[in-house]
């Protein structure tokens, strides 16, 4: 069995491992943002329709959600490192596809592989963090992970208007992919020389069935979410989500079936009767149902309501997500003194920097983009409390041999909520947004936002309580 803890690296050794995995990181929370930015260039010249635009960004979602659990249960299987090098080196080759793709449809090819080369590597970043840092430096890495999430925000805000403005080489939107090949290639350089090898764990192999079905399930769950306002909400798609649902419960039979004969599935089921992860888990979801959702509904508002151009919206958010850095770096400590009541404290000042905003834009006078950045500042700084410390406060029960497969079941249920989020609020968005007006529309918004805080309030204090 494989087992890399912080006895087996030196610790000056496991600090560069951490540097090499945060920058993986990096790269993938960038990619996140940065093709928001460029989407109008793209559909421009390679005459997209509407909803293969939305497809670009959708399939990455849905690709990464639905693989992430494989991802994680193979670095379980193989160890972390060779699992990391080949997410890497997928994602950089995917990511040239997708810079050099010559129509709609080939881009979204290009947009799947590159979500379900990223399912690998992202699941390493969080089991390598629990496994190095089982000791009291354990907040202090967390926190460095939490300011790096701030930070690829604000670089993919900023770094994608840059890129498709400055137009270097001629490239156009295409820059906002080709910037992620030297990167990778310098991280997985820097992986094979420092990142410590695991032994494979022999006897076990991946539960490939599995695998299919849970993925055949939430594609017929998320599909919908995604596309549901483009079809109206026809009925279709509801009998699909309930299809989805119920492949879903046939899955968990089929885990524990293959448990049963002795098999290894794809899920380690001990999770599942674990009430505080599975309260972490519920507090993650609701966490994360207000997280891109809350982006798109603001840049929607800057950008119909005040007239605002799509670079200078991308600016607004900067000042959040430097917050967010800071927020980030403060929380670590905070937490390993009072843990999930930092947490607590993180969701309670984004419900007051949402209720600041909704005060702001119901003044008469249309809020400038300074004010906005600055009010936004308190909702950052409520998200770093939060999210920096989240992850490892939710994985802190896990077992390390099960490590892999806690961090994939955390970022499946975080993709899963961020993709049910932008869907929900979405809609609620357009459908008043279409009878009444957008700022109707966003105050509609920000109280789901609030609501969606209170409930990850309620999880989080029952986590609380289990773990006592």
């Amino acid at each position: 069995m494989h087992q890399m803890v912080a006895a087996n690296v030196g610790p000056s050794r496991r600090w560069w491992v951490l540097a090499i995995v945060v920058a993986a990181q990096f790269m993938f929370g960038v990619d996140a943002f940065i093709v928001n930015v460029a989407i109008p260039t793209m559909a421009l010249e390679l005459h997209a329709s509407p909803a293969q635009i939305e497809s670009i960004i959708a399939i990455y979602l849905i690709a990464y959600a639905t693989l992430i659990v494989t991802g994680g249960r193979l670095g379980d299987i193989h160890g972390t490192k060779p699992v990391f090098l080949a997410g890497v080196l997928g994602f950089t080759a995917t990511s040239l596809w997708c810079a050099l793709a010559q129509s709609g449809a080939e881009l979204i090819a290009a947009r799947l592989a590159q979500g379900a080369t990223a399912a690998l590597m992202v699941p390493q970043v969080l089991a390598t963090l629990h496994l190095l840092f089982a000791d009291q430096m354990r907040g202090r890495a967390f926190g460095i992970y939490g300011t790096v999430l701030g930070l690829s925000g604000a670089a993919g805000f900023a770094l994608g208007g840059f890129l498709v403005t400055l137009n270097p080489f001629g490239l156009g939107w295409r820059a906002v992919f080709f910037v992620n090949v030297p990167f990778g290639l310098v991280i997985t350089a820097a992986a094979l020389k420092i990142m410590p090898s695991a032994s494979r764990r022999d006897g076990t192999r991946l539960d490939v069935a599995g695998a299919i079905v849970l993925l055949g399930g939430l594609l017929c769950v998320i599909g919908p979410l995604l596309f549901g306002h483009d079809v109206h909400w026809a009925a279709w798609l509801w009998l699909m989500m309930a299809a989805g649902i119920a492949v879903i419960a046939a899955f968990l039979r089929l885990e524990r079936a293959i448990e049963a004969r002795g098999g290894m599935p794809l899920i380690d089921l001990a999770l599942l009767a674990d009430v505080a992860f599975m309260c972490g888990l519920g507090a993650v979801f609701f966490f994360f149902f207000a997280n891109l959702s809350f982006y798109l509904v603001m840049t929607l508002f800057m950008q119909r309501a005040l007239g605002m151009a799509p670079l200078d919206a991308g600016l607004v958010f900067v000042p959040l997500a430097l917050t967010f850095v800071v927020a980030s770096r403060y929380s670590g400590v905070r937490a390993r003194r009072r843990g999930t009541l930092v947490l607590v404290e993180g969701c309670v000042i984004q419900v007051i920097g949402l209720a600041v905003l909704a005060l702001t834009v119901a003044s008469p006078n249309s809020p400038s983009a300074p004010l906005l950045a600055l009010v936004l500042m308190i909702f950052g700084c409520g998200q770093g409390l939060v999210m920096a410390p989240l992850s490892g406060v939710v994985l802190a029960t896990v077992k390390p041999a099960s490590a892999g497969s806690g961090a994939g079941v955390y970022g499946t249920t975080a993709q899963v909520a961020n993709a049910a989020g932008v869907a929900a609020i979405g809609a609620l968005f357009f459908a008043i947004e279409q009878v009444s007006s957008a700022r109707h529309a966003l105050f509609a918004s920000l109280a789901m936002f609030a609501l969606s805080m209170v409930i990850c309030i309620a999880f989080l204090s029952s986590m609380r309580r289990a773990c006592v």
